[in-house]
């Protein structure tokens, strides 16, 4: 092509280059003709700047130097190039896995936090806190319920810039990674209160990807929705404490027995610290790591402002201690019955609520250590380990009930659920049957052997006294006169009796019943025994006073019911007659308490696997069994011994302060004379004593006494001696 040269197997075109027209940069400022502007190429004449043609010319020296080749990119203008793509394609990929990871939740104008399980707060009749109920483990409350330093101590651990993050908060995961790098391995992690709130309200706690982005997404609608201390108030009621505490006043009861308001800047940092670990860190179980974990968030607390420097060393200079559980956890026996009974009263309710109930705190306290005492000091050496005590007033109020010896070794309640033979402590509805057909206290049966189809029971002291009144015969347990009475009156009879008074578990109408062969539970006998004490009302023994709800509003108040009228007044006077001799000469006088109008009962069940202990005042009935959960047989526990010193030690407690009175209608039966009867001195010279050891004895009927004399029992020396061999009769 004219004026052109070849050059790679192209043409390279010549342009005339007026002088002076090179940009600044480099670059050639080439002015075509109009009709190179319409295209018609290189090698046409070039115009001059006065519109004049020239005919072709030889290119100028300038115009001869090569062309420019294109400048390279440097180094870091690649690298910057690069990551700038990779980032663009990073957002994207990280948009669309957010889209994916939303799409799998439900839409954001349907979420609801979901509500709460219902926490039932268990009071004692004083309004103390006995325990709580539900899944929770403790009420709701409210962050301004809260001293300052409480919530602060989880903000300074858990998540500093609570307060100025979105929900995420991608400092703390910069920080967190560096830590964790630096440290080599977990020491901390980036999620902030936000999402640890929604992993516990909305998500499954499996540890994943896709999880941790729905955590973020989650965490940035509830702060679109809530506020800062919403949130942190939220979080409070909902995070786990362990040993089955889920808020912020559930773990202070469990730990400290205290309200979440009450504790100190010690007790909280060590709560706020236990959220990260709570298995590890729980300070009933691991006290040095629990402590240890507190003096970090309150160093945290310090170098945040959220606590004085002076504090913060009061502080650690008495770190907390958890709280001794009150009574051994007896109080749990009894939330464990509230909750058995609670559906009776009140079905459904899907708020928390409030349970006052009749429990006096005095009482269950000492009704427990009563009972632990006696088992420490004496269980090993006579072979029993279990134990329950019920004391309830004559309207059938519980007032202590204790299930057990420890209710952190066993949760089965003893005083309501374990079935027990009740032995000779159920012949007093053997007796009522026979009073109730026209038998009085004064009333001569014989002690001697008989024989039932084969049976042939015998008195615990393996001797017989002849011909004795019922008031003696019941005093010192007599075996075979409560038979013969149960024979006379009819076992359906002395089963009409039992259930009439509040019995209700399955009875054997044969004639071992008279011995207390039918299994029962102690609420059930000291129930019972209640109408003995009210003078002839039958009672449905009973816990809870009333439901509330946390506003105050009454859901159930108890009204006075009860069985109605189960004996006359007659029939009540002759059965606390004869049941208070027990106390007086009979085999429980060693549980006398000094000044008090008493009566009850002892029983011994076969081969001494249960004894018994029930009594009561015109003001308290108690109930104390003792026995081994397997059935094995004690090492002759018998109902006047342990149990006795158990109801005794209890009763003088629970009896303190208050005016004696006496039992209805006691004096009338124990003043009356008694009619003449047979004296029980017969016997020829060795008495009982020689009768124990195998000495002939007289088989002369015994002499009469006067009718106004009373008959009188067995003889001092023969009570120490009984008591020498075996412990107190039964």
């Amino acid at each position: 092509m004219a004026n052109g040269r070849k050059g790679r197997g192209r043409e390279e075109p010549n342009f005339d280059v007026p002088e002076g027209r090179i940009g600044g940069r480099g670059d050639l400022d080439l002015r075509l003709s109009g009709d190179d502007r319409a295209g018609g190429g290189v090698g046409r004449r070039a115009t001059s700047s006065n519109g004049q043609g020239e005919g072709p010319r030889r290119p100028s020296a300038r115009a001869k130097t090569p062309a420019r080749k294109p400048r390279r990119r440097s180094f870091l203008g690649g690298l910057f190039y690069g990551t700038l793509v990779l980032g663009l394609w990073g957002v994207i990929a990280i948009a669309g896995l957010v889209a994916y990871h939303a799409s799998q939740l439900p839409p954001i104008d349907q979420l609801a936090v979901p509500k709460r399980p219902p926490n039932i707060a268990i009071l004692a009749s004083d309004g103390s806190l006995l325990a709580n109920r539900g899944e929770t483990g403790g009420r709701v409350v409210s962050i301004g319920e809260l001293p300052p330093y409480l919530p602060r101590a989880f903000v300074a651990i858990e998540d500093r810039r609570f307060y100025s993050h979105f929900g995420v908060d991608p400092v703390g995961i910069a920080r967190a990674v560096a830590q964790n790098v630096t440290r080599r391995g977990v020491s901390q992690g980036g999620s902030t209160l936000t999402q640890q709130l929604a992993k516990n309200l909305f998500l499954t706690p499996e540890r994943s990807a896709s999880r941790k982005i729905q955590e973020a997404i989650l965490a940035l609608w509830l702060e679109h929705r809530y506020t800062k201390d919403e949130i942190l108030e939220l979080y409070l009621n909902r995070v786990y404490f362990g040993a089955g505490a889920y808020g912020i006043e559930a773990a202070a009861q469990r730990y400290f027995g205290k309200p979440a308001k009450a504790v100190t800047l010690a007790e909280a940092a060590m709560l706020g610290g236990l959220v990260q670990a709570p298995s590890r860190l729980a300070p009933n179980r691991n006290l040095p790591a629990a402590q240890a974990r507190a003096a970090q968030v309150l160093a945290a607390m310090e170098e945040l402002g959220f606590a004085k420097p002076a504090e913060v060393k009061l502080a650690l200079a008495t770190p907390a201690r958890p709280a001794s559980s009150r009574g051994g956890g007896s109080a749990n026996y009894v939330a464990d019955l509230v909750m058995d009974v609670l559906d009776d009263f009140l079905p459904k309710f899907d708020t928390d609520i409030v349970v006052t109930t009749t429990v006096d705190t005095r009482l269950q306290g000492a009704a427990e250590k009563a009972l632990v005492d006696e088992l420490n000091q004496k269980g090993s050496r006579y072979n029993v380990a279990q134990g329950a005590v019920v004391s309830m007033r004559p309207d059938g109020a519980i007032r202590a009930l204790i299930g057990g010896r420890d209710y952190s070794q066993s949760q089965f309640n003893r005083a309501t659920t374990a079935k027990r033979q009740p032995g000779s402590s159920f012949k007093p509805f053997v007796y009522l049957a026979a009073v109730e057909r026209g038998l009085t206290p004064d009333t001569v049966r014989d002690d001697a052997p008989i024989s039932i189809k084969g049976w042939n029971p015998e008195n615990y002291s393996r001797d017989y006294r002849g011909p004795v009144p019922l008031r003696e015969a019941l005093a010192l347990s007599l075996n075979t006169v409560a038979v013969r009475l149960g024979q006379e009156v009819g076992p359906k009879a002395v089963v009409q009796a039992a259930q009439r008074l509040g019995i209700s578990s399955p009875l054997q109408a044969n004639g071992s019943l008279a011995l207390g062969t039918s299994e029962v539970t102690p609420l059930e006998m000291v129930g019972a025994y209640a109408a003995f004490a009210n003078g002839g009302t039958g009672v449905n023994p009973y816990v809870i006073a009333n439901v509330k709800s946390t506003t105050g509003k009454a859901l159930y108040q108890r009204k006075d019911t009860n069985l109605g009228r189960v004996m006359n007044a007659e029939t009540v006077s002759m059965m606390n007659a004869m049941m208070h001799e027990t106390f007086v000469s009979g085999t429980a006088k060693k549980a006398e308490v000094p000044g008090w109008d008493l009566a009850g009962k002892t029983g011994t069940s076969q081969d001494f696997r249960d004894a018994w202990f029930i009594g009561y005042s015109s003001t308290l009935v108690t109930g104390v069994w003792l026995g081994n959960d397997d059935g094995e047989s004690t090492k002759k526990v018998s109902g006047g011994n342990l149990p006795g010193e158990i109801w005794k030690t209890y009763m003088t407690v629970a009896l303190k302060g208050q005016t004696p009175t006496m039992l209805p209608g006691a004096n009338h039966w124990r003043n009356r004379a008694p009619a003449e009867v047979p004296a029980t001195t017969g016997t020829a010279p060795g008495g009982l004593i020689g009768a124990l050891l195998g000495e002939p004895q007289s088989a002369a009927p015994p002499p009469r006494v006067a009718a106004n004399q009373r008959a009188r029992g067995p003889s001092q020396d023969d009570r120490n001696f009984l008591e020498k061999l075996f412990g107190v009769g039964e």
